[in-house]
């Protein structure tokens, strides 16, 4: 395999898994024997040839994560050179190499596969994913030894090479949970949650739209960790017509053996009595729905308050815009910050007809565009005359872990005879989207677009897709339906009915939502999480309570001894 000095392969620089993840490399025989490859179980009952697979493996997954990192973030203005098979020269984007010698080649020409059949060797990996082709069994296996070392592979790498822009430190190391004894002996009698996550749901008299809004939060990955891990429990929860409550008995629901289709009729009792816009059976509005749902979701669950929230819907959704007006005349620019639980986009432009090649890039870029305001809508503090123009532009100030757009499909005519219309243009949503062109940071740095490039790294503004919601139909007699993507499948939720689909389809739908989660969450290194010293602070308080409740019994006592001898 051919490459730059600086990207070789099989360099010098030492690769260590990383220390906070141990991997299962031993070679003892176990109950999970009978399902792994036996070619890989007998080459790791010899300590030496594991070794040997085991540190060639780490090495060729280290080069590539290396590389990718260089290519992405370079130190210096230099080429990366790409590797290239070492039968037929071809340049490799997906290099496969020979866990046994230095041969690399590729899989489509069926070089490397060749190679293993000729040199009588066992195994290749996939620098990229990591997997392990084994030609004995002439299929990719799969090793919980490999998968446990790929992963502690690459975050030792990524550690290695990231670096905060405030305070000259590197990143935070990795520590996986390892439960305590206390926790160990309660984890033996919790019953292990099935991982199907995919449920249809009863439509319950023109229900779609909520139908399709609950997909959307069973598959958003924050809402699901935070309902799953207990952090909300209906059973001790003192709250009437609690929608915290609904969404973990949704869960509880979604993540039971259960197979058949679930009806929230729970939920939508709850909702009816708690928004009165939403009771009835008449069709509603999906995006409607989901905010009065947010809402109701932040008024019940824990730590909500009005400044800085910190419950789970403004730990997934929150973030915040910024409208800067600048005076034409003198400069001044008057900022004023928002907050933001969505982005609703326009599907026409400014002259009030559909554009022809909507994207949701395109309708972004229409969103943060500087727009002229006139003499009289503007008056400037510095001037303070109104006899001139001004432009306002709106930029995302804080991107939020959770993205989530809606396309202004339904137009309800406020003047005139005009009925009510939707509109039924084409939308182009891409699998995954860079949100910087359309944050403040950006437009502050560049001044158009963020042409010029933006600051930080790129894992700061990088999203995947997750889920869409559809529309079918007219306004008055439409459908609700839904694609969600569950460990990287997509399917798609027709209410009780759920199908097996594909990315494509998913991107050739016609969108009216579509949620985006954040690839990389952002956190303050270095630092106590916030769940855990909210979870210490009620241990204090509870602790707190129950002195002065001893306090006041032992008063009560000594009070009650008091009287009796006072008596006497």
């Amino acid at each position: 395999m051919s490459a730059s000095p600086d990207t070789a392969l099989f360099g010098e620089e030492s690769t260590e898994a990383h220390p906070g993840i141990e991997p299962s490399v031993s070679s003892d025989a176990s109950e999970n024997d009978i399902e792994r490859c036996s070619h890989i179980t007998s080459v790791f009952a010899d300590p030496s040839a594991k070794a040997g697979i085991i540190d060639k493996f780490k090495t060729v997954v280290a080069w590539y994560a290396r590389r990718t990192h260089d290519s992405l973030h370079p130190a210096k203005r230099r080429k990366v050179s790409s590797p290239t098979c070492d039968t037929c020269n071809q340049t490799l984007s997906r290099p496969f190499v020979c866990l046994h010698c230095s041969f690399a080649g590729c899989w489509s020409d069926g070089h490397i596969t060749n190679h293993l059949k000729e040199t009588g060797h066992t195994f290749c990996t996939d620098a990229k994913s990591g997997s392990v082709f084994c030609s004995e069994c002439e299929d990719f296996v799969f090793d919980d030894t490999i998968d446990e070392l790929y992963l502690s592979t690459v975050i030792s790498v990524e550690e290695q090479r990231t670096k905060f822009q405030v305070a000259k430190r590197g990143r935070e190391p990795y520590q996986p949970w390892i439960p305590t004894g206390d926790e160990s002996t309660t984890l033996k009698y919790i019953p292990t949650v099935p991982c199907q996550g995919r449920r249809g749901l009863l439509n319950l008299g023109q229900t779609c739209f909520l139908n399709v809004i609950l997909q959307s939060f069973i598959h958003n990955p924050l809402l699901r960790n935070y309902f799953l891990s207990d952090r909300h429990n209906s059973r001790l929860c003192k709250h009437s017509d609690c929608t915290c409550c609904e969404m973990d008995n949704l869960f509880t629901e979604i993540y039971s053996p259960t197979n058949t289709p679930f009806g929230p009729t729970s939920f939508l009792a709850t909702t009816w009595k708690v928004s009165a816009e939403m009771s009835g059976y008449a069709q509603q509005d999906a995006h409607e729905f989901f905010i009065t749902a947010l809402n109701q979701i932040h008024g019940t669950s824990r730590g909500n308050t009005n400044i800085s929230c910190n419950c789970i819907i403004h730990q997934t959704f929150a973030g915040q815009f910024q409208s800067d007006v600048t005076c034409e005349k003198c400069g001044t620019v008057t900022s004023t910050i928002d907050p933001m639980l969505d982005i609703s986009l326009e599907l026409r432009s400014k002259s009030g007809e559909t554009a022809t090649d909507n994207t949701l890039a395109s309708c972004l870029r229409r969103y943060t565009k500087p727009e002229k305001l006139g003499a009289r809508e503007y008056s400037c503090s510095k001037c303070t005359k109104a006899s001139h123009e001004a432009v306002k532009r709106l930029s995302i100030r804080t991107l939020p872990p959770v993205l989530s757009f809606q396309f202004k499909r339904f137009e309800h005519k406020t003047s005139g005879k005009a009925a009510p219309q939707k509109i039924d243009a084409p939308i182009r949503i891409p699998v995954s989207i860079n949100m910087a062109p359309y944050t403040t940071l950006a437009m502050n740095a560049t001044g158009k677009d963020g042409e010029a490039g933006y600051p930080g790294p790129d894992a700061m503004y990088e999203y995947d897709l997750f889920a869409v919601i559809n529309h079918e139909g007219q306004m008055d007699n439409g459908h609700y339906t839904n694609f969600a993507r569950f460990q990287d499948e997509w399917y798609r939720f027709d209410d009780e009915k759920v199908t097996p689909s594909t990315l494509s389809d998913c991107l050739a739908s016609n969108a009216y939502m579509c949620f985006y989660v954040k690839r990389h969450l952002d956190y303050k290194p270095y630092m106590k999480p916030t769940y855990l010293v909210a979870r210490e602070n009620d241990i204090v308080r509870e602790q707190a309570m129950e002195r002065e409740k001893e306090a006041a019994r032992m008063k009560e006592v000594d009070d009650a001894l008091m009287a009796m001898v006072g008596g006497d």
